[in-house]
């Protein structure tokens, strides 16, 4: 059982690598071969197997296992991706009806709910089932906007399970690929979010129907008066957000700040629905039944106590769950639970290790991309490691003993994981978790529980009175020095040795050497990534959607040119792509970083990378009067500015010092032109500039323009890219940082073709994501599209996109 249900984990596994599904014919005949193999296997025997038989048995077995594992995983995806919006409806206008399916999320300009679509009004349209809709309530396009708050009347316009009569434009699932990055597709084909959307709010749009009685519609109906109960009695508190993720699991509203509490003490699991919640709950709910059950002798006769109070558990975790939004974390403790449970019942005793196997076969059946999310090995991984901890006793342990070292495998075990999906791991989580444990999970989330579903203000407000202090602990932890240890993301096969000695580590007292399961983590601590050579470079356009931001590494310095854009009040490109990645690179600090102009797309960043990262100096465009820093040294790029780093030559080429006394110039107009020059070739870096700016640096110094790289102006605006200034640069690759369908339609075609006809290979960041360029000397300029190189079967392949 167990060897199966780990094989047909690791067939699902493996389908989520492959580039490309297989066709119709292979998979039938996959599932052919699995199902004969499973008939052999199953065969009655009529005479003793020898040891030799035996043993290709459980080889078949575990073929027949990885064999299904990999057809079901194949399966499922062809299905769920046949149901996809196609490229020539993408961004035009659709009239759909359908039913509200979750409850609104309420966003800086409006609300955001996913929407079951029941017919497509629109002749010959194709619209898959499951999407994701945003209401404005404010012109998305305006350009003053910056936040603004829906009214209490805009956030109940929509509720879950009403249907709708809507006219929408929707475009495919596209996120930002980037090294170290959070792949949105990938997450939104898991969630079956099959398009993403807006509602024209100025065509036909009414209400039909004020609720249709559906089971799951039911359930997010009773989420969304749970959500606004907590929002009416904990009102304006700091810590609402928190108290909201622990009953719906919605995390949005839970501040920057405190997430960066949470994760720098290892408590962030505890801030969400996590297995641990529902398990403490499902405890209590077992203490208590079985506390009452016993009371009555009618009762505890017709069915034994411990299996009236196990149901009771199971019952109390699957409501809980339910009420949370049934995520994956939940799932596989409901499953697992459930599978302890029908093991008493049956009064069977079940290892917990076939209870492991079992609830692993059952979440990745139900949900093969499953494997994706780092959730999925970390809880299993904790459960599993717990398992062999604390499977050697004999005997009776002290409570104290067994919690410290249930802590000491949690926390030396999960290491290895952490530093390789995260780069990070908290040095006082034992600590933080062993105060906030206890505190969350007995306290918090059963008086916040008690205090949605009763008529009474003081569960809740008791329940956020316990967060609060909670919340001052965790705040003076996560203000100790070294809190944190935080170094680059490590090379995946480096987990072996580090899981080798983990077990070795966690091996009963009196092994002799147990301390040579340290030198498994060596590899994973050392193996750091390899920098360019003296005077060589590497260059890093991230995928910002529309904006810019891109890393320039030497030998031994590093310089940011621009910050990406802020979305929302909640995130930014720079807490969210660029410091990410420099971290996963081992990059601890940035020896300069150059902000092009003040526009939000290219300095959105720039606060997050500030408050993250340490940083030497800034040079920029930016006024003035923009509040930085005091201890950051601070100056204006101007045309002359010239310095070497590892024999690599940094120029700024625009914007004159004088044109800063001229307040009519225009943000782009001032944008900082930075060229850099190696040995293996240049690129030149130009933020927005527009025409008259080109034509103004081609008269004045026209060579100086010439380099190997570009990164065109303005996104590939109209407005910028003349035919001088491309013939001045004469690059052999122009780099364009557009969005996906943005809706300024970034690049324009005559720009790409003004490009195409100079014989410039184009590259854009929408289609190929981020851009690795490497110079080397004495060879040719290599470009690494990190979309094209992780490209997974739910990536999209644009057309006329060239394979770097």
């Amino acid at each position: 059982m167990r060897l199966a249900a780990l094989n047909f984990v690791l067939g699902a596994w493996l389908v989520q690598q492959l580039t490309q599904l297989p066709s119709v014919p292979w998979l039938v005949c996959v599932w052919i071969v699995a199902l004969v193999l499973l008939c052999l296997l199953f065969a009655p025997q009529h005479q003793q197997q020898s040891s030799v038989n035996k043993y290709s048995k459980v080889f078949l077995r575990g073929l027949a296992a990885l064999m299904l594992g990999l057809s079901w995983a194949s399966s499922v995806a062809l299905w769920r991706l046949s149901d996809a919006l196609p490229h020539t409806w993408e961004q035009k206008t659709i009239a759909i009806e359908g039913v509200v399916a979750s409850v609104p999320e309420v966003t800086e300009r409006g609300v955001r709910f996913r929407f079951d679509v029941e017919k497509t009004l629109t002749e010959h349209a194709v619209v898959p089932s499951h999407i994701s809709l945003n209401y404005y309530a404010v012109n998305q396009y305006a350009k003053d906007q910056q936040t603004i708050e829906p009214t209490a009347t805009q956030s109940n316009l929509f509720n879950a399970g009403e249907r709708w009569l809507l006219n929408v434009r929707l475009k495919r699932p596209h996120g930002s690929q980037n090294p170290h990055g959070f792949d949105f597709e990938s997450w939104a084909l898991s969630e079956n979010i099959r398009a993403t959307g807006s509602i024209k709010t100025k065509a036909d749009w009414k209400k039909l129907d004020d609720f249709v009685w559906r089971p799951s519609y039911m359930i997010e109906h009773v989420r969304a008066r749970i959500q606004q109960r907590i929002a009416s009695v904990l009102a304006n508190k700091p810590y609402s957000g928190v108290i909201q993720a622990l009953m719906m699991g919605n995390d949005n509203n839970i501040t920057p700040e405190d997430w960066q509490i949470f994760l720098r003490t290892g408590t962030t699991h505890l801030m969400s629905i996590s297995g641990l919640h529902i398990t403490m709950l499902s405890g209590l709910a077992f203490g208590l039944a079985s506390f009452l059950w016993r009371r009555s002798p009618k009762l505890a006769i017709r069915i034994p106590t411990r299996k009236a109070a196990v149901l009771a558990g199971v019952l109390v975790a699957l409501s809980y769950a339910l009420i949370a939004g049934f995520s994956v974390p939940t799932q596989r403790t409901v499953y697992m639970l459930s599978v302890f449970a029908v093991a008493l019942w049956s009064s069977r005793q079940v290892a917990i290790s076939q209870v492991l196997a079992l609830a692993l076969l059952v979440v990745v059946l139900l949900d093969p991309w499953a494997v994706n999310a780092p959730g999925f090995w970390l809880s299993f991984g904790a459960v599993a490691l717990i398992a062999y901890a604390l499977g050697a006793r004999i005997g009776e342990s002290h409570w104290f003993k067994v919690a410290v070292k249930t802590q000491w495998a949690v926390t030396i075990g999960m290491l290895p994981l952490l530093l390789v999906m995260f780069n990070q791991a908290s040095i006082i989580s034992p600590i933080a978790n062993a105060i906030a444990i206890p505190v969350i999970s007995f306290v918090v989330t059963p008086l916040a529980l008690l205090g949605s579903f009763l008529p009474v203000d003081a569960p809740l407000k008791w329940s956020y009175f316990a967060l609060e202090l909670c919340m001052r602990v965790l705040t003076w932890l996560n203000q100790l020095p070294l809190a944190t240890w935080q170094q680059h993301t490590p090379p995946v096969w480096t987990l072996f040795p580090a899981l080798i000695g983990v077990f070795w580590l966690l091996l009963p007292r009196g092994m002799p050497m147990r301390w040579l399961g340290l030198l498994g983590f060596l590899p994973m601590l050392f193996i750091v990534p390899a920098r360019p050579m003296q005077g060589d470079m590497k260059i890093t356009v991230l995928d910002v959607g529309q904006g810019l931001s891109v890393v320039v590494q030497t030998s031994k310095r590093t310089l940011l040119y621009d910050t990406g854009p802020k979305f929302n009040a909640q995130s930014d490109a720079g807490s969210r792509i660029v410091v990410p990645y420099l971290r996963g690179e081992g990059i601890g600090k940035l020896d300069g970083m150059m902000v092009s102009h003040h526009d939000n797309d290219h300095s959105g960043g720039l606060s997050s990378i500030l408050a993250l990262m340490p940083v030497d100096w800034l040079n920029s465009a930016l006024p003035e009067s923009l509040a930085l820093p005091e201890s950051l040294e601070t100056m204006q790029c101007y045309a002359g500015q010239i310095w070497t780093w590892d024999d690599v030559q940094f120029e700024v080429l625009h914007p004159s010092l004088e044109s800063y006394d001229n307040e009519k110039i225009k943000d782009n107009d001032r944008s900082c032109v930075l060229k850099i020059t190696s040995h293996a070739g240049s690129m030149l870096m130009t933020g927005d500039i527009e025409k008259n700016v080109e034509l103004a640096l081609v008269e004045l110094d026209a060579d100086i323009l010439k380099s190997d790289v570009v990164i065109a102006p303005h996104h590939g605006s109209k407005s910028s890219s003349t035919a001088a200034f491309i013939e001045a640069v004469a690059p052999s690759a122009s780099i364009m940082t557009p969005g996906y369908l943005n809706r300024y339609q970034h690049p324009k075609p005559e720009v790409v073709v003004r490009y195409q006809a100079a014989g410039s290979q184009i590259y854009r960041s929408d289609y190929h994501g981020a851009l690795e360029i490497h110079y080397v000397k004495n060879q040719p300029i290599r470009f690494n599209s990190y979309r094209m190189q992780h490209r997974r079967y739910w990536h999209d392949v644009f057309e006329n996109s060239p394979a770097p």
